[in-house]
Formats: structure tokens, C-alpha cells, sequence
């Protein structure tokens, strides 16, 4: 992919590509991260984020990458962190909610389940829309699809004025994904507010009423903010086609993610998971924990040879039954602060300094020490080499708020620093921990891919800490979301519950009829926007229990009563063949190839052979280590630590008694031993 030596220009370049001008664009909480692909190279911008207005860093990364480009013709994918913040942040819109009545507080019961176990009183934040927005109608449909009680004409004509004041709108009404002419019903009811209306059997055409309510008014509440930011985005990057990546791992078109953000609420880490299975498949294993650690934030998730998807989803506290790639996120990045709490602990994070003021090293007025600045006062983040000198950071900043936590914590600065470092690898082990050993898996089998900013930074402890085989760093690692985003095909999801026994002689054909149906729309609405038939894959599944259970389990459509049935001995250890089987949910995914982006890199300037020796502080002692270039590792074939490696978008650090060996398409290995 992309290289840079810290002497290089702003930018770096690789060799592959496409005639076509293809753009892919990571928003993240420190820096906007672009990816350019046009006639047979790659190149990589990083450019300050924004986040009073993310837009900003947005089209100034564009108007800078694309300058020297001799026609604006190009073809943007965007990943954004717009709907997961509004969430995060409680700063949506005010939500009006249609539901049946008597089922108003449905949001706000919610489910039996006690994230806090053992508190004596449980706290959970308040849902997305207020008891004052709810509103209750008297039409009614019956478990098996069939009117029960019909919606009175006046009722929906009142409905206008009682929302006055919302700025958008949820409509959710018992078991619409039978019959959804009541809900379509209210829409047209409500046309004339002038208000994004998001309905429940569009968004998410399946039972369990708590989840689909919860995830309609999601989307309702990050509807009106989203849908002017990507107006922001289509009027100022004046891109042919622009598509938004996904939570699921794929990409949609920019109308739909206006019409429903839900999806994107893991836009910009999706695409770090996928790049990092292709990269892991690049090293020659497709086991892999895929270690994404930015400026505000890690995103970790396992990788066992194929993209796990989850719909148990849960941003901010707000469950989102849509799916998404499985990954766990905490509170831990470049920007995360430290601090002595009151007794006397050193803590670390969530709280980030991110990109406004940012670390103190930055220059831009930050005052509180951050795991950034820690690793600038060890030595390990050269002042000269970030962002290819682009960026210079500043050592002499860090000494008196360094100082002043090392009192606090009544230690040195030097072991301080050394401590938040231990403690935000201590945060990101709990994390690996949780997508793997607390899941029964071994960790031991897997390679960690280390990217984001700040991945190489930590990836040797993390890899001892856990037991792992090596960490694999793909060239450009702190761009590697936005490569993933060039690499994720374009993908089409359809879902619809049915509730068929095989008791019922009419099962096995509703399943194929209704399968049937979900491609052929999912088809059709990809081929309106110009792929190609040739290049649709299908996959279908069957979400399938036995008859009287909970929760249900996930198989492929072909022989889905045997493939239940297999699925259920693995993992529960019995099968009940007796028992009548249950088709619960259908669905179908179809997607085409995204982007055929270059993995073999190539210097867009002379490898430096050069390595000079830098103090580093291990272990509270001062010690010599080499710094040296990343193409000059490529160069020499690999290189033994202690050294600090340096590229464009981020910084490798091999400790002493470790190894760094150069692989398939310029990926380093790090491990342990000579």
C-alpha cells in the first residue's frame, strides 16, 4: 500500500489503481484520514479533524488531494462518525414516536437485562424521545398479519398537529412487518410536516417490538443532522457518485444512509475490520484481532477468518438491531487523558483530548498529559518524525504538566509517563479479552493486525500480554480504515420475519417464495443504480429456532432445517428433531466488489538506508535505539529492537528482544526473539 520515510513529503504514494478517481474518506475524532486512487497509485493525505463541524476537514482534505488531479471527475466513499456522535453526545433531534396505543412506553421498558448486575439501583440513559413526543393511535393489527382494529380517518388527520414542534418522526406499529399499510398509512398522514419519517417496516422489517422501536427511533434522531451534513458533503466535494460505508462491512448509496443513518453508526471502523482481513490474508493467516487505536478511541474485534456480524449492537446505550460488524470499543487513544484520581490511582481516559486543542506536544494549547505525550517524553514519538515532519511536536511542553502529574502521583515523570502507558494497555488487553477469551476463544492461534495512528505504538505489549503469535503492521497503518473502505464491496441487505413452522405444510415454500422476494428487490435497486447483474453474489440465511424458544440461530438458506439442526448440536450440544422448527427470520445480502486497490507498495521516494540512535526510556532506563525508517526496514529485510520506526501516518516501536521482519506487500512482522 502506502509508504513514506519521515524526510518525505506530506502525502505517499503506492503502485496499482484505477482510471477512474476513487476517494475514500475516514472521519475520526483527532484526524480526517483521505485515500486517493487514480492511474495506477495511491495516495494519503491525514489533514486535522474538525469536530464542531467534521465537513470542514472533509473538503479540505478533498480540495487538497484532488488539486493536482486534471479532471474533478471522481467517485467519493465516505465513512462517518456523524450518527454515532449524535448518539454518544445526546445531540439528535426532538422525535416524535406513532405507536399503538397502550404501547407507548415500550422504548422506555425495554428489556429484563441489567448491564449494572450487582448495583443496587441500575441506571440506564433516558431513552431517544421524551413521554411528552409518544403518541399512542387506536388501529391495531393482529399477530397473524389481519386488521384487528382500523386506524380512524379523523385520528390520522389530528396527528400533524399534535407533532407540531418535533423535528422528526418514528412510526412503529405492532407487527408491521406482516402488514405494513398501516404504517405507510400514518406516513402519508404526516406528509405535510415537512420532517424526515422514518417507519419501522423500511428500516427494519422484523419482530421483537422493543428492538425495532428502539432502532427506528434512532434513526429518527439522527436523521435531520445527518441528512445535512452529507448535503454539506454532496454540494462541497462535487463528487460523480458518492457512497457511504456501512456498519455491516459493505457501502450504500448517499440517499440511502440520508434516508437511514442508522446504518452508518460504525461507518469509519468498518472499514478498518475489512482492511485488516485482507491484510491478514496478506500475511498468510486469516485468524486475526484486528487492533484499530486512533486519537479518542480503540476498536477491537475478532476476525476468525471471516467478518463477524452481530444484530445485538448497542451505541451509547441505545440497542441497534440493524447489522453490524461485532466490535468492541473503549475509551482509550492517542488523546486519551491522564489524571491521579482522589485516591491516588492514575487513570486514563475515556476522556480525550482530541483534535481541538489535542496533546500538549501539539503545540495547539492543550494542558493535560496524554498517552501522545507520554510517548513523546520516552522517546518513542519523535518530535521531527510525525507526519512525515509535517507536524513537529514539542518535548519541551510536556516537562511541567508531566511534572506536575508525577507529583500527584508521587513518582518521577519518567515512570509516570511509563505508567499511562501501562494502564491504557491495560484498558486495551481488557478489550482483545472480551472479543476473544471471554467469547472461548484461544488468542493464542491469532495475529494481531495493529493499525490507527497509534497501533504500532502499542502492539509489541499487547502481543505479550495476551499470548499472541505476532502483530502484523500494514504499510500506512494509520490510513488503513479508509483503505478498508476502498476494498469494502458495495452491499444490499434485506431482511422480513415470517414466523413459518415446518408443521405448517406452506413453510419450505414462504421461506423460498419469500426468499425469492428479498433478492429480487435488493436486485433491482442495485442494478437502478447501474451495476452490473454479472457482478451481484447472493447470499441467503434463515434465521431458525425450534418451536417455543427465545433467540434464534443464523444458517444458510440451502437445507436450513438440517443446517439448524446441526447448528443447534454445536452449540448447545442436543438437537430435537422431533421438535418442529421455526423459520423466524429471512434474510438476504447481495453485494458487488468494491474498489481493486494495490497491496504491493512502491516508494514514491529513495529509501533512506541511513539509521541514526535515539534515547528511549525502558524500564526507567535510558537506553540507545535505532530510528529509523519504515522503507528502510523494507530495504534490509527486517531489523532487531530496540528501534522506532518511523512512516507517514504512524510510528512502529520494536522493544528490546524484538524482531521486525518485512513480509507479503511491504507488511512488517513484529515478534519476540531474535
Amino acid at each position: 500500500m502506502v509508504n513514506d520515510d519521515a524526510g518525505g513529503p506530506a502525502m505517499s504514494g503506492a503502485q496499482g489503481g484505477k482510471s477512474t478517481p476513487v476517494v475514500a474518506v475516514d472521519t475520526g475524532g483527532t484526524f480526517t484520514d483521505l485515500i486517493l486512487l487514480y492511474e495506477g497509485s495511491v495516495t494519503a493525505l491525514k489533514v486535522p479533524s474538525t469536530p464542531a463541524d467534521p465537513a470542514v476537514a472533509v473538503l479540505e482534505g478533498l480540495n487538497k488531494l484532488l488539486a493536482p488531479l486534471p479532471s474533478p471527475r471522481y467517485v467519493l466513499v465516505h465513512g462517518s462518525t456523524v450518527a454515532t456522535n449524535a448518539i454518544l453526545e445526546r445531540k439528535g433531534s426532538r422525535v416524535g414516536l406513532i405507536t399503538n396505543a397502550g404501547f407507548e412506553d415500550v422504548i422506555e421498558i425495554g428489556r429484563q437485562n441489567r448491564p449494572q448486575l450487582y448495583a443496587l439501583t441500575g441506571t440506564r440513559p433516558p431513552p431517544l424521545v421524551s413521554r411528552d413526543d409518544r403518541i399512542g393511535i387506536e388501529g391495531r393489527t393482529d399477530a397473524d398479519g389481519t386488521e384487528h382494529r382500523p386506524t380512524e380517518p379523523e385520528e390520522l388527520a389530528s396527528l400533524p398537529q399534535r407533532l407540531r414542534g418535533v423535528e422528526a418522526v418514528a412510526v412503529v406499529l405492532l407487527h408491521s412487518y406482516l402488514d405494513p399499510s398501516g404504517e405507510e398509512e400514518v406516513a402519508r398522514a404526516l406528509a405535510e410536516l415537512d420532517t424526515p419519517i422514518s417507519v419501522s417496516s423500511r428500516i427494519l422489517p422484523e419482530f421483537r417490538e422493543f428492538e425495532r422501536t428502539s432502532t427506528t427511533v434512532a434513526n429518527a434522531y439522527v436523521a435531520p443532522r445527518m441528512a445535512g451534513y452529507l448535503e454539506r458533503i454532496r454540494k462541497g466535494a462535487k463528487a460523480d457518485r458518492i457512497r457511504i460505508m456501512g456498519s455491516n462491512g459493505g457501502s450504500l448509496p448517499i440517499e440511502r444512509a440520508a434516508d437511514e443513518p442508522v446504518h452508518t453508526v460504525l461507518s469509519g471502523p468498518a472499514g478498518g475490520v475489512v482492511a485488516a482481513l485482507e491484510w491478514g490474508r496478506r500475511g498468510c493467516t486469516d485468524r486475526v484481532l484486528s487492533f484499530d487505536m486512533g486519537g479518542t478511541s480503540t476498536d477491537v474485534s475478532l476476525v476468525p477468518g471471516t467478518l463477524l456480524q452481530t444484530r445485538e449492537g448497542e451505541v451509547g446505550g441505545v440497542p441497534i438491531a440493524i447489522p453490524l460488524l461485532d466490535i468492541h470499543t473503549v475509551g482509550a487513544g492517542g488523546g486519551s487523558i491522564a489524571r491521579v484520581d482522589p485516591g491516588g490511582a492514575l487513570r486514563v481516559g475515556p476522556e480525550s483530548a482530541g483534535a481541538d486543542p489535542g496533546p500538549i506536544s501539539y503545540g495547539r494549547g492543550g494542558n493535560d498529559v496524554t498517552v501522545t505525550d507520554a510517548h513523546v517524553w520516552l522517546g518513542r514519538l519523535p518530535p521531527d518524525g510525525f507526519l512525515g515532519g509535517e507536524l513537529g511536536l514539542s518535548r519541551e511542553r510536556i516537562g511541567g504538566p508531566m511534572q506536575a502529574l508525577a507529583t500527584a502521583a508521587g513518582t518521577s515523570p519518567d515512570a509516570v509517563a511509563e505508567g499511562v502507558l501501562e494502564v491504557v494497555n491495560t484498558t486495551m488487553e481488557s478489550a482483545l479479552r472480551v472479543i476473544s477469551v471471554e467469547r472461548g476463544v484461544d488468542p493464542s492461534g491469532y495475529d494481531l493486525v495493529a493499525f490507527g495512528g497509534a497501533g504500532g505504538l502499542h502492539a509489541a505489549e499487547l502481543v505479550e500480554r495476551l499470548g499472541l503469535k505476532s502483530a502484523l503492521i500494514p504499510p500506512d497503518p494509520g490510513l488503513l480504515s479508509a483503505h478498508g473502505m476502498l476494498l469494502a464491496p458495495i452491499v444490499r441487505e434485506r431482511s422480513l420475519t415470517v414466523l413459518a413452522s415446518t408443521d405448517d405444510h406452506e413453510a419450505l415454500h414462504l421461506v423460498t417464495a419469500g426468499l425469492g422476494e428479498l433478492e429480487e428487490e435488493a436486485r433491482a435497486e442495485m442494478m437502478s443504480e447501474g451495476f452490473s447483474p454479472d457482478r451481484l453474489d447472493a447470499t441467503r440465511w434463515v434465521d431458525a429456532r425450534y418451536e417455543g424458544q427465545s433467540y434464534e440461530l443464523r444458517v444458510p438458506a440451502r437445507d436450513w432445517i438440517e443446517a439448524f439442526h446441526v447448528a443447534h448440536r454445536e452449540r448447545y450440544g442436543y438437537e430435537a428433531r422431533s421438535s418442529p422448527v421455526e423459520a423466524v427470520t429471512l434474510r438476504v445480502r447481495l453485494e458487488t466488489p468494491g474498489e481493486p486497490v494495490p497491496l504491493s507498495p512502491q516508494e514514491s521516494s529513495p529509501s533512506d538506508p541511513t539509521t541514526r540512535s535515539t534515547p528511549v526510556v525502558v524500564g526507567g532506563r535510558t537506553t540507545d535505539a535505532q530510528l529509523i525508517t519504515r522503507s528502510a526496514v523494507t530495504a534490509r529485510g527486517g531489523i532487531e529492537g530496540p528501534a522506532v520506526v518511523l512512516e507517514y501516518s504512524s510510528t512502529i516501536w520494536c522493544p528490546p528482544g524484538w524482531r521486525l521482519d518485512s513480509g507479503n506487500g511491504g507488511i512488517l512482522r513484529l515478534r519476540q526473539g531474535a
